[in-house]
């Protein structure tokens, strides 16, 4: 006798339901502890929720370009101000023009102000010059056949073959009877065999006269004039240091300029620029262990920059020190002034090091990557913005999103009955996940929840319960054809997850739309939408079809109680609700057949 074949699982049947509920459970018990051991247990408010500090800045005008403030490098530089400040734009820090030259800057609390005023006040102009001449502690570094340390050590730590710059210990200088005002002109005229763009050598018989717009170098008056700013020039005074940076900042990059070092420890005749921040491709903030400091910026050339840094730092390694290195300038800052003295630094890329934090070097390099300001500004005015009038809209928001929600459990324990359960329970997981990422997301990428992000995650309310519905409707329509509930569940599960898919992909991709599109408190709708539409997904597939797989198996729901939500003579169903298989003959039967 033939053994019974085994039925067939039925479309859509999950035979270990339990196994997906765990998964869940587990993922908000992380999220909760995350959100708890991370010390943040409410989400971080936008300006309008939270108040914060508002930035007035103002454009100056720069030298040599009269025309500088105009209609489109403001919009540029509010486009640069903004990815600075707002990161992935769901910081909700606010930017925009006011006037023909002014912007503003609204930036909510719990942002550090300090690091606010960098952000949107550092111009990020940022230049590779040759040292002319250095001092520290008073002395000047003339050029010396003494060895000194050099970035080399790091040499060949990088990707695609790149070498690194490091930073030049600061030590004693080499003691020196010339005084500074010979110094500078001895400097000046030695950097003739430093690199140019074009080499600054004896012009050729003929050429004497002939137009050019490469560097040349300055006249005998002009290196006196320098030399006497330099011996003036005192870093380590903060006016001292802000007049030098702000001169050096206004400068052409093909003058000779002073500047002072971050730090006020060192100032540096420099000569003129040979590679520039436009040519840098990218920046990233990268630990390096064997750096004494730890943090570092990584800078990327692009082809045309990498020609010009390998051409510069070839050229520098044939100089004496202090020649032999070149500075690191940002907004007439020297950030780093590294030696070059093992052959010219290719592979396109370089690193600035120098006493960074993580955070200082993370800023930096969030500067260099997103590029100069084609404008200067001041910060005309800091001011406190109040969050009263953004109270009353989130109390008087979140009021609303309680009604509706009222609403929809009422609709659902009227129409569904006992299925109103496995929907609230299914809100109540979604409104977990919701609540922990947001809270997560606050410290982690600057998410900051404003009124229209509130309104996103009241429409996302029903967006859930739309899923809900159609999988019970689903269940209801198998049971309506005859079917009991254990199949129903099974059979009705493939045909709505198709519809659940659909819909939220149509959702997720409007969401995502409107992000990209859009700028300002929109974004904020819109990532909530999004967010809570894929959560949406992950809560029906890992909770609702579980849970309805689950209570399938209990006589409540099995047996189609009236309060079930699934009474078979409620929903109209046809006969019979149950095959049942035909009785075996007895012996009256056989004996009258």
């Amino acid at each position: 006798m033939a053994a019974p074949k085994k039925g067939r699982r039925s479309p859509g049947s999950q035979g270990r339901p339990g196994r997906a509920l765990a998964m869940i459970v587990i993922a908000m018990v992380a999220l909760i502890g995350g959100m708890f051991l991370s010390g943040h247990t409410t989400p971080r408010l936008g300006i309008d929720l939270a108040g914060g500090t508002s930035f007035t800045l103002e454009a100056k005008n720069q030298p040599g370009k009269p025309n500088a403030i105009n209609t489109a490098n403001m919009n540029t530089a509010v486009g640069i101000i903004e990815r600075r400040v707002n990161g992935l734009g769901v910081s909700e820090a606010e930017v925009q023009t006011q006037g023909d030259k002014h912007i503003i800057v609204n930036i909510p609390k719990g942002t550090n102000a300090k690091q606010a005023r960098q952000q949107v006040g550092t111009t990020a102009q940022l230049y590779f010059r040759p040292v002319m001449t250095t001092t520290s502690g008073g002395k000047t570094k003339q050029p010396s056949s003494t060895p000194s340390p050099s970035a080399s050590a790091s040499k060949g730590k990088t990707d695609k073959g790149g070498q690194s710059a490091g930073e030049k210990p600061k030590g004693s200088p080499t003691p020196t009877s010339t005084t500074q005002g010979r110094a500078v002109p001895e400097a000046l005229k030695a950097d003739k065999a430093a690199p140019t763009p074009t080499p600054s050598k004896t012009p050729k018989s003929g050429e004497t006269g002939k137009p050019s717009d490469t560097p040349s170098q300055p006249s005998q008056a002009d290196q006196e004039k320098l030399a006497k700013e330099f011996a003036a020039l005192d870093c380590t005074k903060p006016a001292g240091r802000a007049a030098a940076a702000e001169k050096a900042a206004n400068s052409k990059p093909t003058e000779p300029v002073l500047a002072c070092s971050q730090k006020g420890d060192s100032k540096f005749v420099l000569g003129p620029s040979e590679v520039e921040g436009t040519d840098v491709d990218d920046a990233s903030s990268v630990f390096e262990s064997q750096n004494a400091s730890g943090w570092i910026v990584q800078l990327d050339f692009n082809d045309k920059g990498a020609k010009k840094f390998a051409k510069t730092t070839g050229e520098l390694t044939k100089q004496q020190s202090p020649q032999n290195r070149f500075a690191i300038v940002l907004d007439g800052e020297v950030v780093s002034d590294p030696e070059v003295t093992q052959g010219a630094i290719t592979g396109g890329r370089a690193t600035i090091s120098g006493g960074f934090t993580q955070q200082s070097s993370a800023d930096l390099a969030n500067v260099l990557s997103f590029g100069a300001l084609p404008l200067s500004f001041d910060i005309a005015d800091e001011t406190t913005v109040s969050a009263a009038l953004g109270g009353e809209q989130l109390q008087a928001g979140l009021i609303a999103g309680a009604i509706g929600l009222a609403l929809v459990v009422i609709y659902l324990v009227v129409y569904y009955r006992g299925l109103s359960l496995v929907a609230m329970a299914s809100l109540a997981a979604s409104a977990i996940l919701t609540y922990t990422i947001m809270v997560l997301l606050g410290p982690g990428i600057g998410f900051a929840l404003n009124l229209p992000a509130v309104c996103g995650a009241i429409v996302a309310i029903g967006i859930t319960a739309d899923s809900f519905i159609v999988y019970f409707e689903r269940i209801r329509d198998e049971i309506r054809e005859g079917r009991s509930l254990r199949p129903a569940v099974e059979r009705g599960w493939p045909r709505a997850r198709r519809t659940i898919l659909v819909s939220d992909f149509v959702s997720f991709l409007a969401a995502a739309v409107l992000f990209i599109v859009t700028v300002g408190k929109v974004k904020g709708f819109a990532f909530t939408l999004g967010l809570t539409t894929l959560l949406d997904v992950v809560v029906v597939f890992l909770f609702t079809k579980p849970l309805m797989t689950i209570l399938a198996r209990r006589p409540f729901f099995g047996n189609g109680h009236p309060w079930s939500g699934l009474d078979p003579k409620r929903l109209g169903a046809k006969p019979p609700l149950r095959r049942r298989r035909p009785a075996a003959p007895g012996p009256a039967d056989t004996k009258e057949a």
